[in-house]
């Protein structure tokens, strides 16, 4: 059975860093479309960085661009999201997801690529 289980999420004040796990089991990460969201309170699920199994190429969002870095461990199955510079803005639940390895870079930041889901980490951002 396909699980993905996020960790590191945490209360951070501006300007700080963190990194985030996704842990995969069931399935090679390597082989799938992988991406990281995140859902803000009153705001809809926002695809901030993706990975295409299909040619390896990644994706960011505006966002994040320049402060977010999308990495694997291949021998650990895990995917990580380091986060830096981070703002209040940047305060949400994160998720990570497997998509199909066919998709591209083109609709990986899309939900509805997507077809199983970690249960999230809370990131806060506040002084």
């Amino acid at each position: 059975q396909l699980e993905l289980v996020e960790s590191g999420g945490g209360l951070v004040q501006p300007g700080g860093s963190l990194r985030l796990a996704c842990a995969a089991s069931g399935f090679v990460l390597d082989y799938y479309t992988m991406g990281w969201f995140r859902q803000a309170p009153g705001k809809e699920r926002e695809g901030i960085v993706c990975i295409s199994a299909s040619d390896s190429n990644t994706v960011y969002a505006d966002s994040v661009k320049g402060r977010f870095t999308l990495s694997r461990d291949n021998a650990k199955n895990t995917m990580y999201l380091q986060m830096d510079s981070l703002k209040p803005e940047d305060t949400a639940v994160y998720y990570c997801a497997a998509g199909p390895p066919d998709a591209t870079t083109v609709s990986c930041l899309t939900t509805g690529v997507y077809g199983s889901w970690g249960q999230g980490t809370q990131v806060t951002v506040s002084s």
